[in-house]
């Protein structure tokens, strides 16, 4: 089967299916406890509303997991969304600059040849 005809999984179902719901918590108890308004959670738990840094970190503190996978989980859900609504545009519309080899700084700041 083809998964770009599957509809992306929110960040607020991950959220629900696999932290709240196996742990008995409900979207007000993780509202409450959490510090954030229980419309809010449900905003995020109903795909109504993404993850923010601030839900992240909260996200974070209460269950242990990096804030990161949560902004990870809302950036590839977005970038899959944004590519299904225009991809076919950009990919029709922008051609790709020649690419000349240059010298890029590393991460440790260095410079490499890239290739």
């Amino acid at each position: 089967m083809n998964d770009k005809l599957l509809d992306p999984v929110t960040p607020g179902e991950i959220l629900c299916d696999d932290f709240m719901k196996p742990m008995g918590i409900n979207i007000n108890q993780l509202a409450r406890d959490i510090a954030v308004t229980s419309d809010r959670i449900s905003d995020i738990v109903n795909g109504k509303q993404g993850i923010t840094a601030d839900i992240a970190l909260r996200l974070e503190r209460y269950f242990g997991v990096e804030a990161r996978f949560w902004l990870n989980l809302q950036s590839e859900y977005d970038l899959r969304i944004m590519k299904r609504k225009i991809g076919t545009d950009i990919e029709r519309r922008i051609i790709p600059i020649q690419r000349i080899p240059m010298e890029v700084p590393s991460p440790s700041g260095n410079f490499r040849r890239d290739l």
